[in-house]
């Protein structure tokens, strides 16, 4: 069921807003720091058993013993998707709300275990197979975190004939790409969702700038000296950071919906509902990388356990 806030006012909407969630189970994935750690601290402070799903079980332990109210650790590596079935094969029983938070930013050129692009086989793939093995058990709701990065530089691409981009990898290009595919990747999940007469919904989220270490391993030592100025300087902090991601978690919103904050650039402010680019609206788009998706991980759409 939805669950509505205190105040649907996104000028004025702060984590204090967010209703009782007790009896409500969700997953975090990159749960360890930062936004993901933010998220779950609002979530189990509002009475939710909260999964830290994290690729460093240790790290996620340190983190969660920082957390009050429920928690727990669970192993999972979306650059393997190996991995990513072990997690979803051990899930039993509900699960309220997803949240695929966890990405890598502007990395050097790398593959996962299963040979794909890193920012592409983690910040989408592995979202994308974990969210459909786990389809049968969800209850409410997904959110899969995005960037304003999906629009810039240029005009950004899928780029279907070299999803890799093997030959041409530029770090800036595979996060854009990955980005535009998170929302992509929402738009065709919710259309599947209410064509099958789900009450699921999918939604998409970005934090704004904020300041946390996804930007510690940029590709370029110029732009990575920049990005760490600008944490200093402009960004919000990680709690700010993830309201766009508990809006919408818990805000009563249409499928699809996107969230980010409403000042200057969508680089801070309040959580409210954001705008995304032509390319990232293109149904025909949606589909045709679910297919490739579906080809490239061996998940395939399963609503049903």
């Amino acid at each position: 069921m939805a669950q509505n806030t205190h105040s649907t006012n996104s000028t004025t909407w702060t984590a204090a807003d967010i209703p009782d969630q007790s009896g409500r189970v969700a997953v975090v994935t990159g749960a360890n720091s930062g936004i993901g750690l933010a998220t779950v601290r609002a979530l189990a402070g509002a009475g939710a058993h909260v999964v830290l799903a994290v690729r460093d079980p240790k790290r996620g332990q340190a983190a969660a013993e920082s957390v009050r109210g429920s928690t727990e650790v669970r192993p999972l590596d979306l650059a393997d998707l190996s991995s990513v079935h072990r997690f979803a094969d051990g899930w039993d029983g509900p699960l309220d709300l997803l949240i695929n938070n966890a990405g890598v930013m502007n990395v050097p050129e790398g593959r996962t275990k299963d040979g794909f692009e890193m920012q592409f086989g983690t910040n989408h793939l592995g979202h994308f197979a974990l969210t459909n093995l786990l389809l049968p058990h969800l209850t409410d709701r997904v959110v899969s975190l995005s960037s304003t990065g999906h629009r810039t530089p240029g005009s950004p691409r899928i780029h279907f004939e070299n999803l890799n981009l093997t030959g041409e990898y530029q770090a800036v290009t595979a996060y854009s790409q990955s980005k535009l595919a998170n929302l992509l990747f929402i738009l065709e999940l919710q259309r599947r969702l209410t064509a099958a007469g789900s009450g699921v919904r999918a939604l998409a989220a970005h934090p704004g700038w904020a300041a946390t270490n996804l930007q510690s391993n940029d590709a370029s030592a110029l732009r990575g000296l920049l990005m760490r100025l600008g944490n200093r300087l402009i960004a919000q902090d990680s709690e700010a950071g993830a309201l766009p991601t508990l809006y919408a978690a818990v805000q009563d919103l249409p499928g699809g919906s996107f969230v980010g904050p409403d000042g200057r650039g969508e680089m801070r402010g309040a959580p409210t509902l954001v705008g995304r680019s032509r390319a990232a609206s293109d149904p025909a788009a949606a589909r045709r990388l679910w297919t490739a998706s579906e080809d490239l991980t061996g998940v395939s759409w399963n609503l049903q356990s």
